[in-house]
């Protein structure tokens, strides 16, 4: 069996692997629950409703960047909550939450680690404003070798475009082939199962209790808690 330290890059999801998103998404809701005086939604109803729109919207305007489409289904959501709409710039201020999500404990240190390894490569559903903004705050200017954005390809993951796009581009910049790209992610709906499908292997960061993107059947070839593990795990081999 194929070894971590057989491959020579990881293609990386974001927002929900590297960035607490769904801590990002439930802080950027407060403004509109607080208006309507609601305590008692549940977090999985939150971001449940969330990811239903979040999904559904992405499949209709595959090119809307990623801070509109945040922008956009604000008022979606609020009507199936049962609120009242938010007004236009309550709905620009969700859409421009993406800077304030924040990155997991364990990202920055895990990165410094693994870049030691791989080339590392950013794969994300966001737009390529936002992801300067995370990079620059929550990630520390990590230097990525690589980022290809949702905008940069036209569509949106779990779209193989995407992914035919990403190992197009490290063919051509690094030379490195499909079999040498370990997709490391936590969603099993936008990359675990779409990587399988290309014949990408790929590598499940869990981090537990997340809510959106999770699918009955659960597709990986190395799973790991968080990224921290995931780089011990890789020090442990080059011991």
């Amino acid at each position: 069996m194929a070894s971590l330290k057989d491959f020579r890059l990881l293609s990386f999801d974001v927002y929900g692997t590297l960035i607490d998103y769904e801590s990002g998404i439930l802080t950027a809701l407060q403004p509109l629950l607080a208006a309507n005086n609601r305590t008692d939604i549940p977090r999985l109803q939150l971001l449940e409703t969330y990811h239903e729109f979040e999904v559904k919207q992405q499949k209709e305007t595959p090119d809307m960047p990623y801070s509109q489409l945040l922008t956009t289904i604000h008022k979606q959501v609020a009507a199936k909550l049962g609120l009242a709409p938010p007004t236009a710039d309550e709905s620009r201020a969700f859409g421009n939450s993406v800077a304030s999500w924040p990155a997991f404990p364990d990202t920055v240190d895990a990165l410094r680690r693994l870049a030691k390894q791989y080339k590392l490569v950013v794969l994300s559903n966001i737009d390529r404003a936002s992801f300067a903004l995370t990079n620059s705050g929550p990630l520390q200017g990590f230097p990525f070798d690589l980022v290809i954005t949702a905008q940069d390809v036209g569509s949106y993951k779990p779209d193989p475009r995407n992914f035919e796009y990403m190992l197009k581009a490290v063919k051509d910049k690094f030379g490195i082939d499909k079999d040498q790209v370990l997709q490391t992610a936590q969603s099993q709906f936008h990359d675990h199962h779409p990587a399988r499908a290309m014949g990408i292997k790929s590598v499940w960061i869990v981090r537990p209790g997340a809510i959106m993107g999770n699918r009955e059947k659960e597709i990986y070839d190395w799973k790991f808690d968080t990224l921290g593990d995931m780089a011990d795990a890789l020090e442990a081999e080059q011991r």
